[in-house]
């Protein structure tokens, strides 16, 4: 199967579960929140752009990004987060296109999970976009069981395009209510598996 997907959905949506069931059918999965981390590692230029524009506080002792600082900071602040982007978003989007470009010359398939597919405007480098989607509900109480408080969950579903959003800009959406086998199940009705269990 030669089909490259764009996989995205709200915070605590599901998107972790289903590349992980892609990753079980045997298709290459490329997250962007680890290219993410991966280019702001140390010794990486976009660390020290990071530095400059925010300040050493947000740097641990061991030369890590204090993630957690910086995600009170940016969630709080939108221009903050629109400097932060602005740093980490081309590199994470060189690193995942550059694996599209040796997928196809492959001739093989691939996912690329991007939370903010359609707000970044990358559905076009897909041939197929996936949304994970669950009710405000359902959603709510798996952040809650992050220990989120309300504002922090508040902050980053207002950080995103609405769930509502993403659906209509998406190929197919896959619902999350129902776990695993219901997940592999929409999986293999789409064809983005083959008909095993997961």
């Amino acid at each position: 199967m030669s089909t490259i997907y764009g996989l995205t959905g709200g915070v605590g949506m599901g998107k972790s579960t289903v590349a992980r069931l892609f990753a079980k059918a045997g298709t290459p999965v490329i997250d962007s929140d680890q290219l993410a981390r991966e280019v702001v590692a140390p010794g990486q230029p976009a660390l020290e752009k990071v530095r400059e524009i925010f300040g050493g506080k947000f740097i641990k002792a061991d030369g890590q990004l204090d993630r957690e600082r910086m995600a009170r900071h940016i969630f709080s602040d939108a221009d903050a987060r629109q400097q932060l982007e602005s740093i980490i978003h081309p590199r994470v989007n060189e690193r995942w296109r550059s694996e599209i470009e040796k997928w196809r010359a492959a001739g093989q398939g691939g996912v690329v999970v991007i939370p903010l597919l359609f707000e970044v405007d990358a559905a076009g480098h897909f041939d197929i976009t996936l949304c994970v989607a669950c009710s405000g509900a359902t959603q709510l109480d798996r952040l809650n069981k992050r220990g989120w408080s309300k504002e922090q969950i508040g902050q980053r579903i207002a950080a995103q395009l609405s769930i509502e959003g993403k659906i209509d800009c998406a190929d197919h959406v896959l619902w999350n209510e129902g776990g695993m086998d219901s997940l592999w199940s929409q999986l293999t009705r789409l064809g983005c598996v083959e008909k095993s269990s997961p």
